[in-house]
This record gives structure tokens, sequence and C-alpha cells, in this order.
């Protein structure tokens, strides 16, 4: 196969059902960023969205572009091994950043308190 038109039916709608499923886990990771209240709240929900999201789109890509070349393409894995290591590890960076944040504040608060 060389064109898209080429394209069996079952590939293509298993390719639009896995990008759609795929926009929609990303929509509502973004739309918890927006609805939540808390600053750890906020951060998990896009989180787990782009994660779970770009992974059945990579998903996706992996059957498209196998099927287009007649043989099993698998470039979009590496993508999906560093999506998949940087997003949990960003996500604990920030929290910890905010976790500071907060203890740094609540400490000048105890000692405006105390009168120090």
């Amino acid at each position: 196969m060389t064109t898209v038109s080429d394209l069996p039916l079952w590939a293509a709608c298993l390719i639009s059902i896995l990008c759609i499923m795929g926009a929609l886990l990303t929509l509502v990771g973004n739309l918890g960023l927006i609805r939540l209240k808390s600053f750890y709240e906020r951060v998990h929900a896009p989180t787990l969205g782009a994660t779970l999201g770009a992974g059945f789109i990579l998903v996706a890509s992996i059957i498209f572009f196998s099927m287009l070349e007649s043989k099993l393409n698998l470039f979009c894995v590496l993508i999906a091994v560093f999506m998949t290591i940087t997003t949990p590890a960003t996500l604990i960076l920030v929290v910890r950043a905010g976790m500071y944040r907060d203890r740094k504040a609540l400490f000048k608060e105890e000692n405006s308190e105390q009168g120090l």
C-alpha cells in the first residue's frame, strides 16, 4: 500500500476510533485543569489525560504507518517511551515545587504569628 485510499476499511475505522478516544481523553484532562480547585488536583488531571490520550493516538499512528508501508513500523514506540518516562517525572517535580512553596508560606505565617 502506498496511498491512504488503499487502507482497509477495518483499519481506517480502528485508527479513527483510537484517535477520537485519544482526543477525548486529552480534552477531559484539560477540562480537569480548568474545573478542579486546588493546585494538586489540577496538576494531576492533565497529566493522566495527556499520557493516556497520547498513548491512544500513538497506537493509532503505529497501526496507520504499519498498514500503509506493509511492515511493522515502531518509530512511534520511542515517542511513547519518552512520554511515559517524562510525564510522571515532570508531575513529581512540579508537585514537589508546590509542596516546597506551601511549606515556606506556612513557615513564614507561623513565624509572623509568633513575632519572629
